[in-house]
Order: C-alpha cells, then sequence, then structure tokens
C-alpha cells in the first residue's frame, strides 16, 4: 500500500507541475497580445528561454538554497519513491520560473535580451530562494517561521504563494521598469501620454484563459500528496476568480483587458488563504483584488507615469500583499474560516517578502544596468524587438518571388 501512496502521490504533483508548466504558455500570450505587433515574437521567445535558464539556475542552486538539498546522487536513488522528489523539484521550479515570467510583463517592449536572461538566472538562482526557503521549509536553518509564531502565536501562512510567489515577482519587477524608463514615445513632454492599446485581444484572452485554468493545479495542488488534496481550495479559487472578473470589469468599465485580468487578479490575491477561508471570504477577496488592480493600474500608468506594461506590479506585486494580508483576516474562524492564522504573522512575512523582493530587484537590476545595460539601443527600440533581436516579425510578409 506504501508504494501505491508514493506512485499516487507522484502522479498527483507531476500532473499539478504540468498544468503550471502550462500556465507559463499563458503567460507568453497574454504578453504576446498585449505588446505591439513588432514585440511579439519577442514575448514568446523570452519567456520559453527564461523556463530554460530557471531551471537551469534552481537545479543546481536555488532549490538547494530553499531546501538544503541537491540531486548529485545515483539515479536509483533519486527514482526512491517512484520519483516523488524529482516531481516536487518539476513542481516547485514551476513557481520559481514564474518570477522571470511575471518581470518579463513589466519591462516589455525596451529589455535587451540576454541582460534579462543573466538576471533571470540570479533572481531564480538566489533572491527567491532566499525568501522561499525561509516560508516553506520547516527545517530552515534561519528558523523564521519558528520566531514568527513565537512572536505572533502562529507561523506565517502563504499556501500556494500569494507573497512566495506572486508578491514577490511584482516588487522585483518594480525596480526593473524604473531602472528601464518609459518606452519610447509613451510620455510626452507637454504631459500627453501615446495610448499603446493591446495588439491582439483574442490573444489576451487566450494567454488569461490559460493562466486561469492552470492556476487550480497551482492552488489546489500545492497540497503536494493526495491525502492532503482540499475541494475547499478548489471552491476558494473559484469564488475568487469571479469575484475578480466582476470586480475588472464593472470597475473597467467594460474594458476588455481589465475583465481578462480581473480574474487573475482574485487568483493572486486567494493564493495565500486558499485552504482557509469560507468561500464567501474568498468571494470579498476577489473582488477586492479586481478593484485594486483596476485603479493602481490606471493610477501607475495615467498618474505616476510609471511604464508597466502589463501591469505587473499592481497585478502581482500588490494583489499579492493584498492575499497574504486577506489570508489573516478572511482565515479567521470569526469570519467562517478554518482558524490557525495570524494576521500581525501576515503582515510581518508579507512585509519581509516585499523588503526582499525590492533589495534583490534593486541590486540585480542596479548591477546589470551598470555592466551591461538594461535598455535596448533607442533605433532597435523603434524597430522592435522581433526584428532587432530575433529577426522575424510575428506576420512575415510574403516574398512575391515565392
Amino acid at each position: 500500500m506504501d508504494s501505491i501512496k508514493t506512485g499516487v502521490d507522484a502522479l498527483f504533483i507531476l500532473l499539478g507541475a504540468i498544468m503550471i508548466l502550462a500556465m507559463h504558455a499563458g503567460f507568453a500570450f497574454l504578453e504576446l497580445g498585449t505588446v505591439r505587433e513588432k514585440n511579439q515574437v519577442n514575448a514568446l521567445v523570452k519567456i520559453l528561454v527564461d523556463f530554460s535558464v530557471s531551471t537551469i539556475a534552481y537545479f543546481f542552486i536555488g532549490y538547494s538554497i530553499a531546501y538544503g538539498t541537491n540531486f548529485f546522487m545515483g539515479a536509483e536513488e533519486l527514482a526512491a519513491k517512484s520519483g516523488f522528489e524529482l516531481v516536487k523539484f518539476f513542481f516547485l521550479l514551476t513557481f520559481a520560473a514564474a518570477i522571470p515570467a511575471i518581470v518579463s510583463g513589466g519591462i516589455a517592449e525596451r529589455a535587451k535580451f540576454n541582460p534579462q536572461l543573466l538576471a533571470t538566472f540570479l533572481l531564480v538562482g538566489f533572491v527567491y530562494p532566499f525568501f522561499e526557503g525561509m516560508v516553506w521549509n520547516p527545517e530552515h536553518p534561519f528558523g523564521f517561521q519558528a520566531w514568527v509564531k513565537s512572536f505572533s502565536g502562529e507561523e506565517f501562512h502563504d499556501f500556494a504563494g500569494s507573497v512566495v510567489v506572486h508578491a514577490v515577482g511584482g516588487w522585483i519587477a518594480l525596480p526593473a521598469i524604473l531602472l528601464l524608463g518609459a518606452r519610447q514615445g509613451r510620455y510626452r513632454k507637454d504631459g500627453r501620454m501615446a495610448a499603446h492599446p493591446p495588439s491582439n485581444v483574442p490573444f489576451l484572452a487566450l494567454g488569461a484563459w490559460i493562466l486561469t485554468v492552470g492556476w487550480f493545479g497551482f492552488n489546489v495542488m500545492s497540497a503536494q500528496t493526495i491525502d492532503k488534496i482540499s475541494g475547499l481550495v478548489a471552491m476558494n479559487s473559484l469564488m475568487a476568480m469571479a469575484g475578480g472578473t466582476l470586480a475588472g470589469w464593472f470597475f473597467g468599465k467594460n474594458d476588455a483587458g481589465f475583465s481578462y485580468n480581473g480574474p487573475l487578479a482574485g487568483l493572486v490575491a486567494v493564493c495565500a488563504g486558499s485552504d482557509l477561508m469560507h468561500p464567501l471570504g474568498a468571494l470579498v477577496v476577489g473582488l477586492v483584488a479586481g478593484a485594486l488592480f483596476v485603479l493602481v493600474f490606471t493610477l501607475e500608468q495615467n498618474r505616476w507615469k510609471i511604464d508597466d506594461v502589463l501591469g505587473v506590479w499592481p497585478l502581482h506585486g500588490l494583489c499579492g500583499v493584498w492575499g497574504g494580508i486577506a489570508a489573516g483576516i478572511f482565515g479567521q474562524k470569526a469570519l467562517g474560516g478554518l482558524g490557525g492564522v495570524s494576521l500581525s504573522a501576515q503582515l510581518i512575512g508579507t512585509g519581509l517578502g516585499v523588503g526582499i523582493a525590492l533589495i534583490g530587484g534593486c541590486i540585480v537590476y542596479g548591477l546589470i544596468k551598470i555592466t551591461l545595460g538594461l535598455r535596448m539601443d533607442p533605433e532597435d527600440e523603434h524597430a522592435g524587438a522581433d526584428l532587432s533581436i530575433h529577426h522575424v516579425s510575428a506576420t512575415p510578409k510574403s516574398d512575391s518571388s515565392w
């Protein structure tokens, strides 16, 4: 029976890893549909190559930093327990690789390609696993969770990564966006702003749908073993998705981009407490997240002049922060939750995640800007990354001589 159990657990977490791997196609198509036509190929290639660089960085460095283990042993030992530890690595890798995928949307259309790959390696190899291990590794040498529990009565709770993945990714992206500066011609000297509407709404919608479907693997399968699966996580994810969608549609005044980013905002926010909340609490969390995204994205683009192309800072950074805090509110038994969570612990853990992300993002992107440069040459940026970097456009015109 034990061998059957380990086999089922390995299959369970493998299916979760595959679902989240598919989410990276969602990241690619969401970015493709949002950027201008001259940068669509770049979005597709960047997400794929970033994932591959993330795999190398996490395999050789990041996973060891987070969990104190590695894979430098014989295949016979690695294959023990139906290879559960291997597919667990695959599952957690898909989370780690979301960091550069998140950043990619914020710095789109003007960032150099190879320096961004270096940033990916450093972020996934060092910055992300530093905080990941503090939260998700119960044997981490820093003893962060034990300290939080002694201070607040409960550990910091982040079931599926509202803070560990999304807030960290969004707050890493913010200094990268600021260091890069706005796209050419986005904000004019006379104070006017050039509109850059989504180039392909159907692809944007496809990306959002892929992400939304995959998110149920992201959340539900964060249980990691079949005996810990909970239908509550699935239901809460569904309710937060619906709340985020309705808020994005309503406050975005029927705008397609806001409508399709709304469910993502809700799902980002519910990750942390999806295993604790009552479904009505998850609905409120999603509603707040959808409204928060629309409000802050509009402010950062129009008033603060922050050229965050896909709105990754409000979508992942701020909605992730809201999710970490919301777990400490709606997870309480007084509000229909399961309890076992403390608001003060959530504030401490969320604040630490934001701090590490900001410091890490500033160091990584600041050093790369000084040494290699972050931004494409003006001529290349004007021509577009597709032709400048990849030497092909998304819709090349047929040669009449063919």
